[in-house]
């Protein structure tokens, strides 16, 4: 058996917390500590979270109809025929999407932007899926619009740019209540509060 590497091996560890460090929100130390978590881990398991990813990065992709994340052509809220499709939450991004999901409290579909309007990032209207959910809004009876982008300046405008797009199409506008923190992300927002937001919209 040939002799171990020790150079190579702490190259290799090296690496790991490189990676996990790169994340958001984690910091060296944090990353010290999943990397040797995951050295600690039985190899069948460790194996198994590597292909959890490779999984996730191969085989998904967005929903044809709202651009959640979907493993076929819909995602499993598009696919559920027990969603109301008459109301319709649109958000920046998915992780928006599943903040909402978390809460429980909302019954409807969403269509996801894939962005919001930032002049500053260079980020404006025809950036957005606006086109795809006009579309979608004239040809599925949308009833109602709500606006559940981030309660902020850049939020408000995107909010601004998507009934821009929508007039003239038979729909009622309303926003999140404002319970939610002006400023606030969405996905730092608890259960309780998003479902408030919910429950409570208003006319935008």
């Amino acid at each position: 058996m040939p002799p171990q590497d020790p150079a190579g091996r702490r190259g290799a560890i090296a690496r790991l917390i490189d990676s996990f460090a790169d994340l958001p929100g984690i910091g060296r130390k944090s990353a010290e500590r999943l990397a040797h978590h995951v050295l600690q881990m039985p190899p069948a398991e460790a194996l198994a979270f590597a292909d959890a990813i490779r999984e996730v990065k191969q085989n998904l992709r967005a929903c044809r109809v709202c651009f959640n994340l979907a493993e076929a052509d819909l995602c499993d809220i598009c696919s559920d025929s027990r969603r109301d499709r008459t109301l319709l939450c649109v958000v920046e991004q998915v992780r928006d999407l599943l903040a909402i999901e978390q809460a429980g409290a909302f019954r409807g579909v969403y269509h996801v932007l894939r962005g919001r309007v930032a002049p500053l990032e260079g980020t404006g209207p025809e950036s957005l899926t606006l086109d795809a959910l006009a579309d979608r809004v004239g040809r599925e009876g949308v009833r109602e619009v709500i606006m559940g982008t981030t309660p902020n300046v850049e939020g408000d405008a995107t909010a601004i740019a998507v009934m821009r797009r929508l007039e003239g199409l038979p729909v009622e506008f309303t926003r999140l209540a404002r319970g939610l923190t002006v400023g606030a992300s969405l996905q730092h927002a608890n259960r309780d509060m998003l479902a408030d937001a919910i429950n409570g919209r208003q006319k935008f």
